[in-house]
């Protein structure tokens, strides 16, 4: 997330990565440490609708150039593959094993993340849980089967030949990662390009603010209440020892972002989805519908 935050700020305003990395990172500390809970559900909320509305509109533009025909779509991505990729072809677009593999563990991988498990601390029981996870796993995986069978392929097949998008090197502006944001410009316009960047940018805040959350969180409770202190510790004490927490987190993911500069966030995201729907999610599944489960048993699974 903090990598995607430096690239988009930095193609669109043309700030100076490290310093988007870095300033994306304190607005993020900020936020968590005096909105908590409350306000990063707020703009969750806000980015899953804008999300869902703006890959929906670029579908929907995306198949009208091709008369709603995927064979055109993949036929004219095959063709431009054949022509820029033609030493280094990607497995998720050569195998339907990989393709398929690939879309399960991103439609999968979502509940078993950490600022999504966190969510099932905000509902009033079990059964609302369940039927949680249900829809969410229902519209998320339609929107990353969207962006990966439609989408993905939308930017190869129509982006490449177009030399505006792409620098005197030959490379795409801001990099492959950047690949959706320019598509959306050649389908939309500037005006696409805006919603879609603000859409993109919204994502990330709310991802990062999750994610800082979740992680600060089990220091502050996990780690320092119940294993340090043994359950000891005061409310007051464990909300300080939580914006201390936010504020180191902050930095090492702010540290990271840097360091993986111009990484793949493709190839980031489906290493964190395939963890989290071949490890969390089992367990997770288990302790909603199964009462055999133990503590033992989770920790192995």
């Amino acid at each position: 997330q903090m990598v995607g935050a430096g690239a988009l700020i930095e193609i669109l305003l043309g700030v100076p990565y490290s310093l988007a990395v870095v300033v994306v990172a304190t607005l993020m500390m900020l936020y968590v440490a005096f909105g908590g809970m409350l306000a990063t559900t707020w703009v969750q909320i806000t980015k899953a609708v804008v999300l869902i509305v703006g890959v929906v509109l670029m579908t929907v533009l995306t198949l009208s150039r091709v008369d709603y025909d995927f064979g055109t779509l993949y036929a004219t991505a095959r063709g431009q593959m054949e022509v820029v990729f033609t030493t280094n072809k990607t497995g998720a677009l050569n195998s339907l094993y990989s393709t398929i593999s690939l879309g399960l563990a991103l439609s999968l991988g979502v509940c078993g993340l950490p600022h999504v498990l966190m969510r099932f601390f905000t509902v009033p029981d079990a059964r609302q849980a369940r039927r949680s996870i249900v829809v969410a796993m229902v519209l998320i995986a339609v929107v990353f089967l969207i962006v990966l069978f439609v989408l993905g392929y939308a930017a190869i097949a129509f982006l490449y030949g177009k030399p505006e998008f792409f620098d005197e090197a030959g490379v795409l502006r801001g990099g492959a990662n950047m690949a959706v944001v320019h598509l959306s410009r050649l389908l939309g316009g500037d005006v696409l390009m805006g919603i879609v960047s603000a859409v993109t940018f919204a994502t990330i805040l709310a991802v990062v603010a999750g994610l800082t959350m979740a992680s600060a969180g089990a220091l502050a409770h996990d780690l320092y209440a119940q294993v340090f202190r043994r359950g000891a510790a005061t409310e007051a004490q464990e909300l300080r020892m939580f914006r201390v927490a936010t504020l180191a987190v902050t930095v090492v993911a702010a540290l990271l972002g840097i360091a993986f500069k111009g990484t793949n966030i493709s190839f980031l995201v489906s290493l964190a989805f395939s963890v989290a729907a071949s490890a969390n999610l089992p367990v997770l599944l288990l302790s909603l519908y199964w009462r055999g489960l133990t503590r033992r048993g989770a920790l192995l699974g």
